[in-house]
């Protein structure tokens, strides 16, 4: 990026041939001809498959891998996934319904979320998966529910941890939070479970997400483990899953570096070779979402306008905010960046320009990229978005001033 310390981290996930990006074997002029239209959102989904065997290369054995289906629920990357993970996490009724649909067994599929109701909930016990309880109120309504019902409903216990995941993008635990039970008061919450016709199976304990930092994570992982067995003392019976949560980043901004999965797995693997007893019959998790998704999309849209104002080049698009609000910056950013952007069709170009990528809508917030270089485009060229495979589409107000949402495809 022109005028800036730092540069974006190479895109090299998707070949560039004859200087046209490739999505899954397929030039992105003709996946544009062939989804039909722009804006589209597209998936490659040999990169999540080689996603999943890093992990798998890196991470101890026995760890047990979850695809969190917040990061993209497009049921086909659910299906995908389903195959290649060990289990599914949800976070509502309509994900359920897509995990359950994707083929994964019920019994490796969990359900998190502060705000359940009790359709959710009902769903989610006549289906067997685990829930898990964020609240003492929470584990009540699920008792009523399992005996009116003839169930065992299948628990855990979220906690919110008294440590949060240093340097994370959203810290999910640690000090006042919506999510889980405070760590001080599971110990009552446990026994209390002890007293429900309940089938307990554990702890989830995550912290936070968005993390480039192994250390930090490193460090997170290791205080999970020891609350843990700390927990596991009141436990009403043995064990059995431990979901850790993830947090795992991948680079968004200039000057932002790959995460380091293999000192994390490395560690990791020391941790789990030293367990405490207490944790000896529990199914250790790593759930995560935008990790396994996020590198192996990308978010198109076309120019259908090039002006410039007072000198400055501004590349008009039919796609922008209402599609991808976090590439806008409107999704938790405090300072405005860019994600890495480029003219599809124009990898390198021939010249290369500063110029600002906006959307069609009439607010100055609809913007891609700011006084970006890329290479000098015209209308009916195509802007990509990288790192968009996670919290995009479903993450955005699609509604926003009517227009019609985007596409999808997995390549």
């Amino acid at each position: 990026m022109s005028g800036a310390r730092f540069v974006h981290a190479p895109m090299t996930q998707f070949p560039v041939v004859d200087d046209c990006l490739q999505v899954g074997g397929v030039s992105l002029m003709q996946l544009a001809e062939r989804v039909g239209r722009t804006p589209f959102y597209a998936y490659d989904r040999s990169l999540i498959t080689q996603r999943v065997e890093l992990l798998r290369q890196h991470l101890p054995a026995q760890v047990h891998l979850h695809y969190a289906i917040k990061a993209n629920p497009m049921p086909a990357v659910v299906q995908h996934l389903a195959k290649l993970v060990d289990g599914l996490d949800i976070a509502s009724g309509g994900e359920l319904k897509v995990a359950l649909a994707s083929g994964m067994n019920p019994e490796a599929i969990s359900f998190a979320g502060p705000g359940k109701t009790d359709k959710e909930l009902t769903a989610a016990v006549a289906a067997g998966i685990v829930v898990n309880l964020e609240s003492e109120r929470e584990m009540d309504r699920i008792a009523v529910l399992g005996k009116r019902l003839g169930t065992r409903p299948r628990v855990a216990v979220r906690v919110n941890p008294d440590f949060e995941l240093k340097s994370s993008g959203m810290k999910m635990g640690g000090g006042p939070k919506q999510f889980g039970i405070d760590a001080e008061r599971v110990p009552a919450a446990l026994a209390q479970i002890g007293e429900l016709d309940f089938d307990f199976q554990g702890f989830h304990i995550f912290c936070g997400s968005q993390n480039l930092r192994a250390e930090a994570i490193i460090e997170a992982q290791a205080k999970t483990l020891e609350l843990a067995v700390k927990l596991a003392k009141d436990a009403p019976s043995p064990v059995r899953l431990l979901n850790m949560g993830g947090g795992f980043g991948i680079p968004y901004f200039p000057g932002e570096m790959s995460f380091d999965i293999a000192a994390v797995g490395t560690s990791l693997g020391r941790l789990l070779n030293g367990i405490d007893p207490l944790l000896a019959q529990a199914q250790v998790v790593v759930e995560l979402g935008r990790y396994l998704v996020g590198e192996a999309g990308i978010y198109v849209c076309r120019i259908i306008d090039r002006k410039i104002s007072r000198g400055h080049v501004f590349l008009v698009t039919d796609g922008g905010l209402h599609h991808h609000l976090a590439a806008s910056g409107n999704f938790g950013q405090v300072i405005r960046k860019n994600y890495p952007v480029a003219v599809g069709n124009k990898v390198v170009g021939r010249e290369r320009e500063i110029a600002s990528v906006v959307g069609p809508l009439c607010t100055p917030l609809d913007l891609l990229a700011d006084n970006m270089e890329l290479a000098k485009a015209d209308v009916g060229d195509l802007i990509v978005v990288f790192q968009s495979g996670a919290y995009g589409l479903t993450a955005s107000p699609t509604a926003f001033l009517s227009h019609p949402a985007p596409a999808e495809v997995l390549v």
